[in-house]
């Protein structure tokens, strides 16, 4: 379930991350290329003013002069003399001292012609209306306009340029071509370098995606199998009192009244067993609910440590164990807390204690008080037992645990220690554990004033 579930967590974070990434790119690229052709285009125009007011200075057009544009610029340049064209690869190779060379040889150049042709046309379609030229001091009339158009026989894109100049009785045009190859090629190795980044950015953020997903559900996880966990100790400790109540139920049948009063007794004893475990689990269950209940009252933490002594030490007495009292000589300032669960803390820690001391044993209780910045209240409980593993210190406070078959009496179900732990942890306390040199344990509580 949860692997499925993180599966799908992975995908959703990695698509929608993606998704947003590509479209801010695909926004980014089209403002951007949008933006190099706007400003290529605006550079071809002003070159072509330059140009313009070149021509409109001389008197004659330079062969040589062309050529030297045409080259510089990567231009493809045509003129027409008198509505005759004259393809520039000739007029190049004039400027470079070709001899034999006959301008009229140039219409020879089929592709040239047809470039120059279906330029004109694109022309027409867009200044459909005359074009009206003015006369500068000099007596030539320069006209110049600027489009973009495609070739529909090989699909190349070109910006361009038709300079009209008339000088009396002669008119010149010259078309100028800008190819865009150069540019489209740019925004292809932008486009793809886009795509790159994009598709590295997907798997980047798939395994981000991966491994935040996994720690925002092993919590979740976690949760989960504590639950399963906790729900099959608890059938499981469920079912030793309930087994036994009714085997001894089924033994009464057939007993006789002394025996059933023996089996009557295991069954209140069984039944007593198991209503301290339906407690602890509903305890258990409230903290995990959030239902936890805590009542807090001004009592005197001393108090509830006598309390505490003088219900144990009868049994301490009976086990033959010496039980001891350590109190502060002066008085302490009162705490705020919860009194029951407080003395339930005690009467877990105390219950523990004297369980796993054996016979001529010590249990001792403590209480002090740090006076400083705020008050801090420390309950110690220890004792000469059996002790507690270090390798076990870490999970004492774990639900249904026991540290070993020696502290696994049939009167204690794992429990106790882990509600300890809730209450103080409801309090703001800290409860450890820790060695009783040379044998023992000692618990010790940290309830905050």
């Amino acid at each position: 379930m949860f692997r499925k579930a993180h599966f799908l967590f992975t995908l959703l974070c990695a698509g929608t991350t993606t998704a947003i990434m590509i479209f801010m790119s695909l926004l980014y690229l089209q403002v951007s290329e949008n933006s190099l052709y706007k400003n290529h285009f605006a550079s071809f125009r002003n070159d072509i003013s330059t140009i313009a007011s070149s021509l409109e200075q001389s008197t004659y057009i330079s062969m040589q002069w062309l050529a030297g544009l045409e080259a510089r610029n990567a231009y493809l340049i045509f003129v027409i003399d008198n509505d005759k064209p004259f393809l520039y690869n000739t007029l190049k190779a004039e400027a470079a001292g070709t001899k034999g060379t006959n301008h009229t040889d140039s219409t020879n150049d089929s592709s040239g012609q047809h470039l120059l042709s279906e330029s004109l046309q694109a022309y027409d379609l867009m200044f459909e209306s005359e074009t009206v030229i003015s006369y500068s001091s000099n007596y030539f009339g320069i006209h110049h306009d600027e489009y973009e158009f495609t070739s529909p026989s090989t699909g190349e894109h070109y910006y361009s340029s038709l300079i009209d100049i008339e000088r009396g009785q002669t008119h010149s045009r010259i078309l100028i071509l800008n190819p865009l190859a150069g540019l489209q090629a740019q925004i292809t190795h932008q486009r793809l370098l886009f795509l790159l980044l994009d598709l590295l950015a997907a798997l980047a953020f798939s395994v981000f995606s991966w491994f935040f997903t996994g720690r925002l559900l092993k919590p979740l996880q976690q949760n989960h199998e504590n639950q399963m966990q906790f729900i099959a100790s608890a059938s499981h400790e469920l079912r030793t009192p309930l087994s036994a109540i009714l085997a001894t139920n089924e033994c009464c049948i057939t007993a006789t009244p002394q025996e059933q009063a023996g089996f009557f007794q295991t069954i209140r004893k069984e039944g007593r067993r198991m209503n301290t475990l339906i407690d602890d689990l509903l305890t258990l269950a409230h903290s995990d609910s959030g239902r936890f209940l805590i009542e807090k009252k001004e009592v005197e933490l001393d108090t509830l440590c006598t309390n505490a002594y003088e219900a144990f030490e009868p049994l301490c007495r009976q086990k033959k164990l010496t039980l001891s009292l350590t109190l502060p000589d002066v008085p302490l300032p009162r705490l705020s807390c919860d009194p029951d669960r407080i003395a339930q803390v005690l009467s877990i820690l105390l219950h523990n204690a004297v369980s796993y001391t054996p016979e001529n044993g010590f249990v001792s209780l403590s209480l002090t008080c740090r006076q400083d910045r705020k008050n801090l209240f420390e309950i110690t409980v220890s004792d000469t037992g059996v002790g507690i593993p270090d390798s076990d210190k870490k999970r004492i406070f774990s639900r249904f645990y026991r540290a070993e078959k020696s502290r696994s009496t049939k009167g204690h179900f794992g429990l106790g220690l882990s509600i300890a732990y809730e209450i103080i942890s409801a309090h703001h306390g800290r409860i450890s554990v820790q060695d009783n040199l040379p044998c023992g344990s000692v618990f010790v509580v940290r309830l905050p004033g």
